[in-house]
């Protein structure tokens, strides 16, 4: 079972996500925050896999109670879920190491596959939310960012090159390895040798500076 903490200072919404939630077999919302301080001290006491943090709640936002989640309890993987899309949540959202993003008015079914994305380890952004990272690459402060994260590439092999480009692409270690003609388990080795040459935290990370750097998904 995947253990669910549901952080939001609304009773109804918290109740909602936990119907949609434990509508799927797989899941199970373990513990509730009513604010940001709470979570924290709840991701850290309780066998939490996935924290699910509304941005905007007392005591604590939920970015910053991301930030602390992942200095306090970092085997827990944070979704933020938010009514506001706003490009610079986004994107501190995933600079803080979030496992995703997604909007309030997201279908249940997203809901659902965010959580067991973030759960098994992959990183999964809304399609609202991919818009807003996908305007910032294609910003003018792109030109800089793209000609780090190009420096920062060169440190990796041709092979490593073609598995970050697939996470770019926003696909999991099995679609990867199914286009690449690798095994899930081998997929899962490059990301790990990807992440400590990146010097990156999560797959969103690496997936970011494969977009700046410009990297295209090669043919397997």
């Amino acid at each position: 079972m995947i253990r669910v903490l549901v952080a939001d200072d609304e009773p109804l919404i918290r109740a909602g996500i936990r119907m949609i939630l434990t509508s799927a077999d797989d899941i199970d919302v373990v513990a509730e925050a009513r604010d940001g301080r709470e979570a924290v001290e709840t991701a850290r006491s309780t066998a939490v896999d996935v924290a699910l943090l509304d941005i905007q709640m007392p005591e604590l936002d939920g970015l910053t109670a991301l930030a602390e989640i992942g200095r306090v309890a970092p085997r827990v993987r944070v979704l933020i879920l938010t009514t506001f899309g706003e490009r610079e949540n986004v994107l501190r959202a995933l600079g803080h190491g979030g496992a995703g993003f997604l909007l309030k008015d997201s279908a249940p079914q997203e809901l659902i596959h965010a959580v067991r994305a973030a759960a098994a380890g992959d990183a999964y952004l809304s399609p609202a939310a991919t818009r807003h990272v996908v305007d910032t690459l294609a910003s003018p402060a792109a030109t800089a960012r793209g000609e780090e994260a190009r420096r920062r590439l060169s440190a990796l092999t041709e092979r490593e090159l073609r598995v970050l480009a697939l996470l770019g692409e926003g696909l999991s270690n099995a679609d990867a390895g199914a286009r690449l003609h690798m095994s899930e388990a081998t997929v899962k080795t490059y990301v790990s040798r990807i992440l400590t040459k990146l010097d990156c935290d999560n797959r969103v990370q690496a997936a970011l500076l494969a977009r700046d750097a410009g990297l295209e998904p090669a043919g397997g």
